[in-house]
C-alpha cells in the first residue's frame, strides 16, 4: 500500500473514531484527522507486533479494524491530555 493509501485510511479512521468517541478533546477536526493518521500507523504497528500482520490492503477488514482501533487509542489518550478539566 502506498503512503497515500495510509494517509487516506488514517483520515477516514480518525473521522470514524471521532464519531465513535465523541467528547471534548482538544483541537478541532483537523487535529482529529491528524491523530487518525497517527492512530492508523499505531494500529498497524500493534497488529504487526501482536498478530504478525499489520496494515495490508486498502479494502481489507483487518486493515480497517486496526486503523480504527489505533485511532480510538490515540484519540482517547489525546482527550486525557487535553480534555477540559473542571476546577
Amino acid at each position: 500500500m502506498t503512503i497515500f493509501g495510509w494517509i487516506l485510511i488514517g483520515l477516514i479512521a480518525g473521522a470514524l473514531a471521532k464519531v465513535i468517541l465523541p467528547g471534548r478533546q482538544g483541537g478541532g477536526w483537523f487535529t482529529t484527522l491528524a491523530l487518525g493518521i497517527v492512530g492508523a500507523l499505531l494500529g498497524g504497528f500493534i497488529g504487526n507486533a501482536a498478530f504478525g500482520s499489520g496494515l495490508q490492503e486498502f479494502f481489507s477488514l483487518q486493515t480497517w479494524l486496526l486503523a480504527i482501533g489505533g485511532s480510538l487509542i490515540v484519540l482517547f489518550i489525546w482527550g486525557m491530555i487535553t480534555g477540559k478539566r473542571k476546577a
